[in-house]
């Protein structure tokens, strides 16, 4: 934490204002949350009890001082919970805009444009982790490369559907119809000695097969036209 606000105190912040958000802020932060950005209104005219608004690598809370400064009002929202974020310079300073899936919204104005800036790019980062929740595990660490596992889990699966495969039908491929017919590579009866019954019940099995994917649509066609001849 102690990193983050030496950068964000290098971003023209009030070190006062910073200090007293942070303090109020440690004993509301959850486990692994740490603030990402804060941004501190600066009021043209007046600038006493400025509001402030913190991102976190979970959640985007709003600081405003009540009762002359001497508590705080804290809302947050979770990031699943807001669905955009917008930055709308002026003359004197940017305001910065959030919605929530409720449709509420909510602006903090007068905001150094800088500072919110900074804001809306550390909100945008955190939206997009949201679309693509595949490439981070948790807190933004990416996740280690699978490719090679996989790879082999694909490749064992396909020995073995080949192997069932084999046992189930012998590999024979039917280049021409002058090889060896239907029945003497399956070990079967003759076509010529099944009723059409029989055979037309064949030919739905192949059909099965095929729609399985345990057989190319070329063996099909071949064990079709064979089977065809005797019906």
């Amino acid at each position: 934490m102690i990193d983050n606000l030496k950068k964000i105190l290098n971003e023209d912040q009030d070190p006062k204002a910073i200090e007293k958000i942070t303090a109020k802020l440690e004993n509301l932060l959850m486990s692994n949350e740490e603030i990402g950005y804060i941004a501190v209104q600066k009021k043209p005219a007046v600038n006493i009890l400025p509001d402030s608004i913190v991102v976190t690598n979970k959640r985007i809370i709003l600081c405003k001082p009540k009762n002359l400064g001497l508590s705080m009002e804290f809302v947050d929202y979770d990031w699943e919970d807001i669905v955009a974020s917008f930055v709308k310079e002026g003359i004197l300073g940017a305001d910065y805009t959030f919605t929530t899936k409720s449709d509420l919204t909510h602006t903090v104005d007068y905001l150094p444009k800088n500072q919110a800036r900074k804001l809306y790019t550390y909100a945008k980062e955190q939206l997009d982790l949201l679309k693509n929740p595949r490439a981070v595990v948790s807190d933004g660490a990416k996740m280690p490369e699978q490719q090679l596992v996989i790879s082999d889990d694909i490749e064992e699966v396909a020995t073995e559907e080949v192997t069932n495969f084999a046992e189930i039908l012998p590999a024979t491929t039917y280049a021409s119809y002058d090889e060896p017919k239907l029945e003497a590579a399956t070990g079967e009866r003759k076509l010529s000695e099944l009723s059409q019954d029989e055979l037309f019940e064949k030919l739905q099995n192949y059909k099965k097969l095929l729609d399985n994917g345990l057989i190319l649509q070329g063996e099909y066609d071949n064990y079709k036209k064979e089977i065809l001849s005797y019906m």
